[in-house]
């Protein structure tokens, strides 16, 4: 059981490193370590492919692969898995999310998991005390869902689709197709 996590991030470092396409490497970083930035290993302004731990606030371009930390924050895109007690993407996320604050600002395609999740547009599933987005496609399963346009289901104590014509507030379950 201790060599879960070891592995598992063994594992998707390889996969990172075997599927990345060639001429994206030349560009990006392959691990980055971050106290806080701006002290860590690469400037802000490089993207990573590979593993990034964040000690304490740690902020790259684009990420992809393994973000581990406190704080995780992309200016740009993150594909991967992303761990943290705050994960901020400010443009699009494919993958895992997953922290008590999870934000992106751009569509986020994946799971998300958290006491409070966001995306402007999310395709996927969001579970959470909170979940927010501006159009869902998928699943929200939390205490309070919020979306202004759904194609999916909302499952929590109050369920609100905004844009939906008949009982767009509704508890215990939501939906719009």
């Amino acid at each position: 059981m201790k060599r879960t996590l070891p592995s598992l991030l063994l594992g998707l470092g390889f996969l990172t490193i075997t599927l990345a396409p060639r001429a994206a490497w030349a560009e990006a970083k392959p691990v980055q370590l971050s106290l806080f930035n701006p002290i860590q290993i690469f400037n802000e302004s490089e993207s990573i492919q590979g593993l990034r731990l964040n000690l304490i606030y740690g902020k790259n371009r684009n990420m992809t692969g393994a973000d581990l930390g406190l704080v995780n924050h992309a200016s740009g895109t993150t594909k991967g898995f992303q761990w943290g007690v705050v994960n901020y993407t400010e443009q699009n996320f494919r993958g895992w999310q997953a922290g008590y604050v999870n934000i992106t600002n751009g569509d986020f395609i994946g799971y998300q998991e958290g006491l409070y999740n966001g995306a402007d547009t999310m395709t996927g599933f969001q579970f959470g005390l909170v979940n927010m987005t501006n159009h869902m496609h998928g699943f929200q399963l939390g205490f309070f869902n919020l979306t202004n346009s759904a194609e999916g289901l909302q499952v929590g104590l109050l369920n609100i689709i905004k844009n939906k014509e008949t009982l767009p507030i509704f508890p215990i379950v939501n939906w719009s197709f």
